[in-house]
This record gives C-alpha cells, sequence and structure tokens, in this order.
C-alpha cells in the first residue's frame, strides 16, 4: 500500500514538472515570436497615430498565427522604465485594473515559476457595447535583459481551473507583448514597444474588430501615462 501510495504521487510530481516545463516553453516560444516581430520592419502598414508628431504610432500586418491581424504600438512615455514597468508588470495586486480601461480583472491562477505564471484577465463590454465582456487565459513571461529592458510576453494556454465562464466570451491572446526599453541618455523616458494578437471570439464584424484595435491600442499608451505621472505625483 505505501509503495503504492509513493509510486502514485511520484507520477503525479513528474506529470507537474512536464506540465510546468510545458508552459515555460510555451510562453519562451511567445517572447521568441515578439522579437523577431521586434526585428523585424517589413509588412507593417501604419493605421493610427496619435499627438502632432506621432507621439504613439500604430501598425498592423496579416497575422500568421489566426485569420487577424498583428498589432505593433510604439511610443515614448516620460518615466523611467521601472515606473513604467510597475504600471504595467502582470502580477497578483498589479496597478494594471486601476487604470486600463479593457482591464476589469486580473488573477494569477497558477504560478509555474517566479517568471513564468498562469493568468486569467477578463474585460469589460466595448466599442459601445457591441464587444461583449471577454476572458483570457494565459502564460505569462517575465524578463529582464541585460541592457535593462524590460519584458512581458504572453500566449494562449488552456487551465484546468479556468474553465470558460457564463456570461464570458472565450478570447485567445496570440504572440503578444510589451518591451520596456531604457534611452541611452534619457534616464527619465521609456520606449514602449508593444505587439497585440488577439481573437476576440464570438461573431463581431470584422469592421468593428478593425476599428476596435488601433484605438484601443492608442488609449492604452494615454491611460498608461496618466497612470504613470499619478505615480511620481
Amino acid at each position: 500500500m505505501r509503495l503504492k501510495v509513493f509510486l502514485n504521487s511520484s507520477q503525479n510530481i513528474k506529470k507537474t514538472d512536464l506540465e510546468h516545463a510545458l508552459k515555460g516553453q510555451r510562453s519562451d516560444a511567445a517572447a521568441a515570436k515578439i522579437g523577431q516581430y521586434r526585428q523585424d520592419p517589413s509588412g507593417w502598414r501604419g493605421c493610427r497615430s496619435t499627438g502632432t508628431r506621432g507621439e504613439v504610432v500604430v501598425s498592423w500586418r496579416p497575422s500568421a498565427e489566426f485569420s487577424g491581424n498583428v498589432y505593433r504600438a510604439e511610443g515614448t512615455v516620460a518615466a523611467c522604465p521601472e515606473d513604467v514597468w510597475e504600471c504595467i508588470k502582470p502580477v497578483a495586486g498589479g496597478l494594471r485594473t486601476k487604470w486600463d480601461q479593457n482591464v476589469k480583472d486580473f488573477e494569477v491562477v497558477e504560478a509555474v515559476s517566479d517568471a513564468v505564471s498562469v493568468c486569467r484577465t477578463t474585460t469589460p463590454s466595448a466599442f459601445v457595447r457591441i464587444i461583449s465582456p471577454r476572458e483570457f487565459v494565459d502564460v505569462v513571461l517575465m524578463k529582464q535583459y541585460e541592457d535593462g529592458t524590460m519584458l512581458s510576453a504572453a500566449t494562449n494556454v488552456e487551465h484546468p481551473q479556468c474553465p470558460p465562464q457564463p456570461n464570458f466570451v472565450r478570447g485567445l491572446n496570440y504572440p503578444c507583448g510589451c518591451f520596456c526599453i531604457p534611452l541611452p541618455g534619457e534616464p527619465d523616458k521609456t520606449q514602449l514597444l508593444s505587439f497585440f494578437q488577439t481573437d476576440l471570439g464570438g461573431y463581431l464584424p470584422q469592421t468593428v474588430v478593425d476599428s476596435f484595435f488601433p484605438a484601443s491600442i492608442a488609449g492604452f499608451y494615454s491611460n498608461l501615462t496618466k497612470a504613470v505621472k499619478a505615480l511620481k505625483a
């Protein structure tokens, strides 16, 4: 009997280790993919810019992951990378729900490691309620590079503790994330490079989707700028 219990326990540990390894690999692959997007300037088509000097520029190209688009946004935030990261980092009790109008709730479902976690995000209705509330379950990686750049990368994942919930449409994030990049000689500024690649799910007209994302991304940068100012106040 003791041997059977030991074997079952050992098998469960091995299964958990394997699941954690697979999630780590999946998050690493998402980070590698958006790293490729960062290095590849080809094929991006501008769709929105804000400010008289184009402080935030949003562009898109067809996604290779699903039948929608991947969006690229780039702008400079008037704050040091640490403050910008404090506002956007995907952690339990983080600030994102306080300033991002497109994030209603955020929870860490499973801490896979210090750098990797499985998270559930819910969003409110949007676009004059044409887009109903959504939920997303992602494996998320946080990473810092030698040059001080901080990265949050994510992609969709299934998790037994996160079955689809009533009153929400399950959406899927494909490799996406943000780079907080220090600007040499300008310690109080941060280049924020973001990639959004989301299948909202449900039955939405393509015209609604194509209009929603550029406006939503521009709003993300605007609200983040306000949040960083409030953080420093």
